[in-house]
């Protein structure tokens, strides 16, 4: 099942893969980087159940997809990884209040590499010289990085750790640096955290003041209301949160 990454030039021949997907009467969903795994499952799984329905799966950074549905891109679902770029939808007209829902919880973790000697073990750790280069996706259309930030902020840290942020496309983008030893640290989901056991740990739970909570809507524009209010229904079903379950995802 074909996916796309949000990610410089790739993000128009992504694009186009979209169009050409809704020009063939496919339900088109476009979803947060960090529900890649679990929703290919769950993509599968709903076209199993219904037959004749089959649905192109668009992946990248919350912000980068609300861009592409605000240029005109054909979605039918939308998946963000947080409330706010869901609201700005919402504002822009391209979901409504009604149709939105909650559908999954996450929580944000600092992430090593997994053969790091010393790694940093609480936040004010990343303001120390041993600490030279941390993953964190672009606050400005990248939930992760949102998040990120709020909590450096609140620790009185942003200071500190911006200048040594290596900023990411997407929260994967981010797991990849780390996973592969290119930074000292980084920002992810635990969910992320989850499928590169081998290859990061998690050396804490950052403590934020909102739950991080995953809003789904059929998107106002959907040429195929009917398919796209179902999968998002479907989100919501026992079989669906087993799946999100395994992925290490929360009910919200």
């Amino acid at each position: 099942m074909p996916s796309c990454s949000v990610r410089n030039v790739l993000a128009m021949l992504c694009w186009a893969a979209v169009a050409g997907s809704a020009a063939a009467g496919e339900l088109v969903v476009s979803a947060a980087a960090s529900l890649t795994n679990a929703f290919r499952d769950i993509a599968q799984s709903y076209e199993e159940q219904h037959p004749g329905t089959k649905v192109r799966l668009n992946f990248g950074a919350s912000g980068a997809l609300l861009q592409q549905m605000a240029k005109g891109a054909p979605v039918d679902v939308f998946a963000s990884a947080d409330q706010e770029t869901m609201d700005a939808a919402q504002k822009q007209g391209l979901v409504l209040a009604a149709d939105r829902r909650d559908f999954v919880r996450n929580t944000l973790v600092l992430i090593a590499p997994a053969d790091a000697k010393a790694p940093p073990a609480r936040l004010q750790d990343l303001a120390q010289p041993s600490v030279a280069r941390v993953a964190l996706a672009l606050p400005a259309s990248v939930p992760v990085g949102r998040y990120a930030q709020r909590a450096l902020e609140a620790a009185g840290l942003w200071a500190a750790v911006q200048p040594k942020a290596v900023n990411t496309q997407n929260v994967r983008q981010s797991l990849d640096y780390v996973a592969r030893g290119e930074v000292d640290a980084g920002f992810v989901y635990a969910t992320d955290a989850a499928i590169m056991k081998d290859k990061v740990k998690v050396v804490l739970d950052v403590p934020l003041s909102v739950a991080i909570l995953y809003p789904v809507a059929k998107t106002a524009g959907s040429s195929q209301a009917a398919a796209a209010a179902s999968f998002v229904e479907y989100l919501g079903s026992p079989s669906a949160q087993a799946v999100l379950a395994r992925y290490g995802f929360a009910k919200p």
